[in-house]
């Protein structure tokens, strides 16, 4: 199975090219900057990963996908080679979008929106319940193994 599900900001806004056909192919590629969940000292906090998309979902993108922008995206990993002029050989990866997903709101990111990015500050934390001071909750000692559902 090849399935690949990111979902990061744009870099820059998508570069979009036509293939040479009798139909002409939008052919739109764009780098997602997608955050880690864990950072070690010293390594960058998100991997930039490039996205190709065709088609009907090229132009897409090219209307409508701006740098800064929250994007989702479904598709599938490619590898490719190719030598160049010098006959060295060059190796990349790339994810061929077959979905991709505005994921948060036009308000949202037009408010953020300036020089450089900046991400709206999180939601104030939820009231914590009282409870012991361990963060734990009593619980009732009558209820039997055989009464749980799972």
């Amino acid at each position: 199975m090849n399935k690949v599900i990111l979902m990061g900001r744009l870099t820059k806004d998508p570069e979009v090219r036509y293939a040479q056909s009798n139909e002409p192919l939008a052919v739109a590629r764009y780098t997602l900057a997608v955050n880690r969940r864990f950072k070690r000292a010293g390594e960058q906090d998100a991997d930039f990963i490039g996205c190709v998309a065709f088609g009907k979902t090229g132009e897409f993108a090219e209307k409508y996908f701006k740098k800064g922008q929250m994007v989702g995206v479904v598709g599938r990993l490619q590898v490719r080679s190719w030598d160049d002029n010098e006959g060295k050989k060059h190796w990349t990866t790339e994810v061929v979008v077959e979905e991709q997903h505005f994921a948060e709101s036009k308000s949202s990111f037009e408010s953020n929106r300036g020089g450089d990015f900046v991400p709206k500050a999180p939601a104030p934390a939820a009231p914590q319940p009282s409870g012991n001071a361990d963060g734990f909750y009593p619980i009732d000692e009558s209820i039997e193994d055989d009464d749980l559902p799972f």
